[in-house]
């Protein structure tokens, strides 16, 4: 996919990078070695986030709408108007919902939990056999030392390429144990398992945002049935010193779907009505929300929305996060009903892996990410 997006930016001017990037050029990278780092009260510089950006603890509850999908996926009618209605009210609010009975195997999500440990608690050595390379979206990144040199996340992640395709049932195992070793063969198999599990979950979502949209519940579906989507093991180890840095900075999702599952621990905020709010960790259900590329797909009537995580001093705290992105060779186009006079067409059309390549090589993602790809898009095509 990377390869391909090359060959279509390539031919356009660079733009310019956004100032919060702050590239490395010729210093030597800061190494995040977790063991070490997470007892150290006085924190390098790279992790110290600006005064305005600095995280607050104790803010209040974001009030998120719990639907309940037992009905939609049993087939009741009357439950799937009522999910897609309320699935309807969270995007024009703030893009952010949780999803209960969902159908996936609970001993699936403690597996996808724990496995995590086999990986980011073995030493730095190991884990950098699968080190994510510049440009690059999969594998091992320990926090982005390699990439940017300032506001740097107190983070781990271990990232790779989910295929929904036919014959790419075993995209990710073969990934991880190619990556990793055989020994990895189970927790690929874990993973694997998860990704399907999670895809097949993104596609009734897109169904019920499909519905509450006005355009049927096939047609976002359908557009993500072979999807090539991103997982992600997020791996936050303790800091002596959290009111100071952030686990992840301020962003929206550059891709369309976001499915989350937290432990028990707690830390994702989300920015409404101009101020933070937290969302509790739940263990039967999934945070959603909206990304960037499927604001583009409902023509803005969907708004993506700004979030981070919050880091503390004691617990580590782990997240499974699935993004979900269309197949390489779609087309990001709104259908022809969420565009007319009163709404014309807010966005240009693109195709996700242009988007990705943008957010990194070019761009770290923010609020302002589909805007700048936007205007970066138009004054190529002039």
């Amino acid at each position: 996919m990377a390869v391909e997006c090359m060959t279509n930016i390539q031919s356009m001017s660079q733009p310019q990078k956004h100032h919060h990037q702050d590239h490395i050029e010729d210093e030597a990278p800061l190494v995040f070695d977790a063991s070490l780092l997470r007892h150290q009260l006085h924190l390098p510089k790279q992790f110290i986030w600006p005064d305005e950006e600095k995280p607050c603890m104790n803010v209040p509850e974001l009030v998120v709408p719990l639907i309940d999908l037992g009905g939609f996926l049993s087939g009741d009618p009357v439950a799937t108007m009522e999910a897609a209605r309320m699935v309807g009210e969270a995007c024009h609010k703030h893009g952010f919902f949780l999803v209960v009975n969902h159908g996936i195997d609970a001993k699936l999500i403690s597996h996808a939990h724990s496995y995590m440990d086999d990986f980011f608690e073995v030493p730095l050595s190991q884990k950098q056999r699968a080190q994510r390379k510049t440009g690059e979206h999969c594998g091992y990144a320990s926090s982005f030392t390699g990439r940017f040199s300032s506001k740097l996340p107190w983070k781990e992640t271990l990232s790779f390429q989910y295929s929904a395709e036919e014959n790419s049932s075993t995209t990710v195992k073969d990934y991880l144990c190619n990556t990793l070793g055989k020994e990895f063969e189970q927790f690929g198999t874990v993973y694997q398992d998860y990704c399907d599990a999670m895809s097949n979950l993104s596609l009734g979502i897109m169904e019920l945002l499909g519905m509450s949209l006005g355009v049927g519940k096939g047609c976002f579906r359908e557009f993500f049935e072979e999807n090539n989507s991103i997982m992600r093991l997020n791996y936050y180890p303790p800091c002596q010193k959290p009111d100071l840095t952030l686990g992840t900075g301020p962003h929206c999702d550059p891709t369309s779907l976001t499915i989350l599952h937290q432990d028990q621990v707690g830390g994702l905020q989300v920015f409404v009505d101009n101020e933070w709010h937290s969302i509790s960790p739940n263990f039967n259900a999934f945070v959603v929300n909206i990304g960037d590329t499927f604001m583009a797909l409902s023509n803005g009537r969907y708004k993506s929305c700004l979030h981070r995580a919050v880091v503390n001093s004691k617990t580590t705290r782990k997240s499974l996060a699935f993004f979900l992105c269309p197949k390489s060779d779609k087309v990001v186009s709104p259908p022809s009903e969420l565009v007319d006079d009163l709404t014309p067409r807010v966005y240009p059309d693109f195709s996700w892996p242009m988007l990705l390549e943008f957010t990194q090589k070019h761009y770290r993602a923010d609020m302002k990410t589909l805007e700048a790809f936007t205007n970066w898009l138009q004054q190529n095509r002039t």
